[in-house]
Formats: structure tokens, C-alpha cells, sequence
């Protein structure tokens, strides 16, 4: 079977061709963290937006540590399908990337094209281990060995910082104009987190080189916080085989997702941008409303369900939430702990909001791995749950539910199987830590104990908060003695 490429257009029928004609495009956006969920989220509104407005907004995604997209797509000219699973299945080939580079070979190509004068926007998707900070202060880690080397300037930046920082000095040099770096990760206020680790590095150079930057960049760039949602589970070999009947071409970049999708974004840009309004996204002065009941409605509740159902044995989401144990602790999540937390945009209905979250759990269609969900949970927790547990318990209440979240991580990450003894991987940047923080425990409060001295997850205050241990090590205890049935009973 022919593979995609811009030579396959002609034979796809209308409905499944890119909504603009990708050899009319330039590069306006580079892309750091060119993974599933950008090509099924930014690219697309991207492209609908262009198809839209216009504009020349092409996008060179940039891949940071793998040749492994780029290896898919540049032989496909940058195509793509995006095959979306609901009641009903539809494939439609996307046309935005229209450039692709790998990091760690390409470093050269990646400053100079951070400093063209036509590269007016820089998105990242880079997951929140990415931007190599303490989650708990927001700093930058400069005793981070990669971030060290990149500070030194010896070589080519390795790091998502170094790299931007490098090529925003590439760009004042070249008198290339201003320029916007738009975070689409999940991390609570990710437009001012980047800011501050931007400066960060800025200020950890020789003050002749950093004072001169961090002054230039404080006039010519911006930097906007956005919230993302759409759920993207990994691409399986039946997708790809499914993909090829629908098109008749074989494509080894296929994107699933699910019909849902959101996008807000905060309007303040210092080169233009593409109307991402005309594509469905929200332009606002304020994001922070829509990311806290995003951060901890929908990724709270799925890493709880993900952890307490890979405990159970389930593979997929929808089978876990099909648990009515685990259902009961997602949904009490949702109304009890998180909710009161909210403030609430004006006429959002975030009851129906959560009933959707529900049915987006349900769809089979997806088959999102429980497993994948749990990965870089050190790097997770404070976003997802820590931020709940610390403001009702301020309140005097008793985030009961985010709490079991942390004890399922706690117990996912102590004995790394399930119930069933089905082993369980341990994804994360601190994974040899935690396995020597909890080799020797043998005891539920043991572990918990532990895994609370991890100061850069979970802080100094929270773990010294004597109800919140109890009700940690209450929920580990359950699961360690009766597993998730009994941790999920009411």
C-alpha cells in the first residue's frame, strides 16, 4: 500500500483532504514537543483557523528526544491523520506541520529558526517533567545536570529553557522583532511558570550577557497561559490498520482521539496569532478559572481513576470507570473535593461539566491506557491533586477522595503490580528515588512516611499537616489490606 504523503491528496475523498492546501504554508509556529496530543489539539484549531482567516502560520514541530515523529512524517510531507472515536468513527488528513526537526541533532536549525524574523510564535507541549523546575516552588533546577551544561554554554542547549533562552538571544541579535511562547502543558498558570523559569535561566548567566536579555525579553516577548483538553490515548497498530481502509494509504503517523475538545487561551501576544476563535478556542484575559476546573476536575479525577483501576487490573479507563467503586470515589472527587475549590466563570454550568467529564471516561472507543495516565506521577501530583488537598483542608474539610488519590499513587509506585499480579510500570523522573524511598518499607505507614519526605512533590507544609497524613496513610492502609474494592466502598 502507497504511504501519505502530498501526492495522496488527490485521491482521498473531499471530506477526508486537510482543510488548506499545506504547500500554500509557511513557517510561523515552531512547536517544542511535537507528540500525539499537539497533532489532535494546537495543529488542528491551527489548521481550522488558517482554512478560516488565513494567515501563514505553517508549523515546524520540533521533536526533543526521540527521531521517532519525525521519522514518521517527514517522509508523509508533515501528514497526518486525525482518526476521532466516538459513536461514530471519522478520519481527516491535517495539514499545518509543515516542518519537522529532531533536538538533538538539529540544534543549529532549531536556534536559527527560533531567530527568523518569520517565526512569530513558539508553542510547547513538552509535559510537565519538560521544564526541568521544583514543582513545588516553580524554580528553575540548576543543579539539574542538563540544565548545568546548558548554563556553561559549552554546545548546543539540550534542554526545553536552554534552547528557548538561547534562541531568543539568536533572535535579539538578529533584531528579528518580538515574539510570544505559548505553554499548552498542565501545569497551573503555565504562561507565568515559563516566564519565570526563562528569567530563571537568564539570571543564572554572567550578568553582562543575562541583565541585556532578560531586559529585551521583558519588552519583546510575551508569554500567555493556555488550558488544553482533549484526551489522546496512544496509537495502537488496529488504528493504524483501521486508518489505511478508511484512506487507502498507509500512515504511520496516525492521532485518536475523541470528538471533545477545548482550548482557552490568554489574548495577549506580541506578534499576532492565528484565529484560533474562528476554530472554537476561548481568547480571554483570564484563563485561571477554566485551568483549575480543568487541572482538577478532569486530570484529578483521571489519575485517581488511573491508578486505583491499573491496581484493579484494568487496562483502560472505560473499564475503570465501569468499576462502580472507582466510579463512586471519580465522581464524589469531582463534587466534594474539588468543586468547592472552584471559582466558576460566569454561567458555566460545572455540574454539567462534570457529567461530561463522566461520559468522555465511558467512551470504549478510545481505549486510553490506565498505565499511560500514570506516568511522571511525582511530577503530576501537585497540579492534579495536592492543590485540591491543600485548600480544603484549609477550609477545615476532609479531601477524603484526593487523598486516596495520593495513597493509590503511593501504593502504584510501593509495589508496582496489580492485584492480579500483573506487573506495573513505574514511568517516572523520579522512579530509582521512589524505589529506594519504599524498598525497605514494610508497613503502610511506612511507605507513606517515605514517600512524604519528597519535599520537590509534595512541599514542607502539606506533609506536616497531621490530618492529611492520617487520611493518606488511612487510604493506603485499605488498599494494602483489602485492595480497591474495599479502599472504594463506601
Amino acid at each position: 500500500m502507497a504511504r501519505l504523503d502530498l501526492h495522496a491528496l488527490p485521491g482521498l475523498d473531499a471530506a477526508q483532504r486537510p482543510l488548506v492546501d499545506p504547500r500554500s504554508l509557511g513557517t510561523g509556529i515552531v512547536h517544542l514537543g511535537i507528540g500525539a496530543f499537539h497533532r489532535a489539539h494546537q495543529a488542528v484549531f491551527t489548521e481550522e483557523a488558517i482554512a478560516a482567516a488565513g494567515g501563514d502560520w505553517g508549523i515546524c514541530g520540533v521533536s526533543q528526544r526521540s527521531r521517532g515523529v519525525v521519522d514518521q512524517l517527514r517522509p508523509q510531507d508533515g501528514l497526518y491523520s486525525v482518526l476521532e472515536r466516538g459513536e461514530r468513527s471519522s478520519v481527516r488528513v491535517a495539514g499545518a506541520v509543515r516542518d519537522l526537526l529532531f533536538a538533538a541533532e538539529e540544534g543549529e536549525r532549531l536556534q536559527a529558526l527560533l531567530a527568523a524574523p518569520g517565526t512569530r510564535l513558539v508553542t510547547l507541549t513538552v509535559t510537565e517533567k519538560g521544564y526541568r523546575h521544583d514543582p513545588a516552588t516553580g524554580r528553575l533546577r540548576r543543579s539539574d545536570p542538563e540544565v548545568a551544561a546548558d548554563l556553561s554554554g559549552n554546545g548546543l542547549p539540550r534542554t526545553v529553557v536552554g534552547q528557548l533562552v538561547r534562541g531568543l538571544a539568536a533572535r535579539r541579535a538578529a533584531d528579528a522583532g518580538p515574539i510570544t511562547l505559548l505553554s499548552c502543558d498542565n501545569l497551573p498558570a503555565n504562561g507565568e511558570v515559563l516566564r519565570g523559569l526563562v528569567g530563571d535561566f537568564c539570571a543564572a548567566l554572567p550578568a553582562a550577557e543575562g541583565e541585556a536579555l532578560a531586559a529585551w525579553i521583558t519588552e519583546s516577548v510575551r508569554f500567555p497561559s493556555s488550558m488544553v483538553d482533549r484526551i489522546v490515548p496512544a496509537t495502537t497498530d488496529e488504528d493504524r490498520a483501521q486508518v489505511a481502509r478508511l484512506l487507502g494509504y498507509d500512515d504511520h503517523g496516525v492521532v485518536v482521539t475523541e470528538p471533545f475538545r477545548q482550548w482557552v487561551v490568554e489574548d495577549d501576544f506580541a506578534a499576532g496569532r492565528p484565529a484560533w476563535e474562528r476554530a472554537g478556542a476561548v481568547l480571554t484575559a483570564d484563563v485561571a478559572p477554566y485551568e483549575a476546573m480543568k487541572l482538577r476536575l478532569l486530570n484529578g479525577s483521571h489519575s485517581t481513576l488511573a491508578y486505583l483501576g491499573a491496581l484493579a487490573g484494568h487496562a483502560h479507563v472505560a473499564e475503570a470507570i465501569r468499576d462502580p467503586g472507582i466510579a463512586g470515589v471519580v465522581a464524589a472527587l469531582m463534587a466534594q473535593d474539588v468543586e468547592p475549590t472552584l471559582a466558576v466563570p460566569d454561567g458555566f454550568d460545572v455540574a454539567a461539566y462534570q457529567r461530561q467529564l463522566i461520559e468522555r471516561f465511558h467512551n470504549p472507543a478510545l481505549r486510553h491506557r490506565t498505565v499511560q495516565i500514570a506516568m511522571d506521577g511525582t511530577q503530576k501530583l501537585p497540579q492534579r491533586l495536592l492543590g485540591t488537598i491543600t485548600e480544603r483542608l484549609a477550609a477545615g474539610a476532609e479531601p477524603r477522595f484526593a487523598c486516596l488519590g495520593v495513597a493509590a499513587w503511593m501504593r502504584y509506585v510501593w509495589v508496582r503490580q496489580a492485584e492480579d499480579g500483573t506487573p506495573l510500570p513505574v514511568d517516572d523522573p523520579l522512579a530509582d528515588r521512589l524505589g529506594e524511598l519504599t524498598a525497605q518499607a514494610a508497613t503502610p505507614q511506612a511507605v507513606a512516611d517515605a514517600l512524604l519526605s519528597l519535599e520537590e512533590v509534595f512541599g514542607e507544609d502539606l506533609p506536616a499537616n497531621e490530618r492529611f497524613r492520617a487520611l493518606v496513610t488511612e487510604g493506603l492502609a485499605a488498599l494494602t489490606k483489602g485492595g480497591v474494592a474495599a479502599a472504594t466502598t463506601p
